[in-house]
């Protein structure tokens, strides 16, 4: 599984997504300044055009873009066989835009980037919810996402062809996977995965995040070499499944620092809170060494809710928590003599 991830430290960190700055130059240049892995800004403050799902329908025959972010859908004209057209140069691919344009100058090129897709399943239930028949949504949804990816990845191969890229396939709507009335069963999401994330595997890795507590055996089952979830109690339930996801090469990236309420003014609870989860884990089996060195660090979700300010006191407090991880795993290998 490794490969591009080899040479990432113990903690790295990365960020979810979305930044709040209007500024798309002054998001680019804070993402490359606060995370290990820079990431490829969205910018919903600045646009609601930029939200995941519009970026998705951008070039989709029979959805239109509105003001505000707004979405119109003519289920007569959607057709999953139709090209899909990816225009770049569209307002909802301002940040995009800017990063490829900026990240060469700031000594960017050679470094792992992350940028974030609309997962095929979340996709599709948004078309779904827009009134699409089932087989349809999915099938559009699919299609986009397979255009998209490959236009995305080639953009930024082209801007900076010495870095590899961690391409994250967000899922948010998976957290209703296993309820009675999710649409499609487990085993069918898992191919609908695997496909999408086959599209985007010449760029680098393949991530998978969901921002909720979701099924992570499902998601784990759908072959994404970075496995993006909450820090959350949640997670010691299934610590055999991450067990082997990371003994296999899988890294898991540690939503460590929660966005759904005040933030923190130190790193403290955060880390408190994720080492607790760690020794949850050891206690059922987990080696910690191998959490350790095979962990990263982010948000839980994205930053858009937040000011530009408190945006770098959250990025603050994910570099104390990683510095924390990266002394613990050094005195892992003195005691083990490595």
């Amino acid at each position: 599984m490794g490969g591009v991830l080899d040479a990432i430290k113990p903690g790295a960190t990365l960020g979810v997504g979305s930044l709040p700055h209007r500024s798309a130059s002054a998001a680019v240049e804070f993402s490359i300044a606060h995370f290990d892995l820079p990431v490829v800004p969205r910018l919903p403050r600045r646009s609601g055009a930029e939200s995941l799902a519009n970026q998705a329908l951008v070039g989709v025959p029979g959805v239109e873009m509105g003001p505000y972010g707004t979405l119109a859908v003519d289920i007569a004209r959607l057709d999953p066989d139709a090209p899909v057209t990816t225009d770049l140069l569209t307002d909802n691919f301002v940040g995009f835009r800017a990063f490829t344009e900026l990240a060469p100058q700031l000594h960017v090129d050679g470094r792992l980037v992350k940028w974030q897709v609309v997962g095929p399943v979340t996709l599709g239930l948004t078309l779904l919810r827009a009134g699409a028949p089932d087989d349809l949504a999915f099938r559009v949804a699919a299609q986009a996402i397979r255009a998209h990816v490959l236009a995305l990845g080639s953009a930024l191969s082209t801007a900076l062809p010495n870095s590899a890229q961690l391409v994250m396939f967000d899922e948010p709507l998976m957290v209703d996977l296993m309820s009675n009335d999710f649409p499609l069963p487990p085993d069918t999401v898992a191919d609908m995965l695997s496909t999408a994330m086959a599209t985007a595997q010449p760029f680098g890795a393949i991530g998978l995040h969901c921002c909720f507590e979701a099924d992570w055996p499902s998601l784990i089952e759908a072959g994404p070499q970075v496995l993006s979830i909450p820090a959350t109690e949640a997670v010691v339930e299934v610590s055999g499944y991450i067990d082997r996801f990371i003994e296999n090469g899988g890294r898991v990236a540690w939503g460590a620092v929660g966005t759904g309420g005040p933030i923190g003014i130190t790193a403290s609870r955060s880390w408190h809170s994720l080492s607790d989860i760690w020794c949850k884990m050891v206690k059922r089996g987990s080696d910690p060494a191998v959490l350790r060195a095979q962990s990263l660090l982010s948000p839980q979700s994205g930053l858009a809710s937040y000011s530009p300010a408190v945006a770098e006191d959250i990025c603050r407090s994910l570099h104390d928590i990683s510095l924390r991880v990266q002394d613990q795993a050094s005195a892992a290998k003195l005691v083990l003599g490595a």
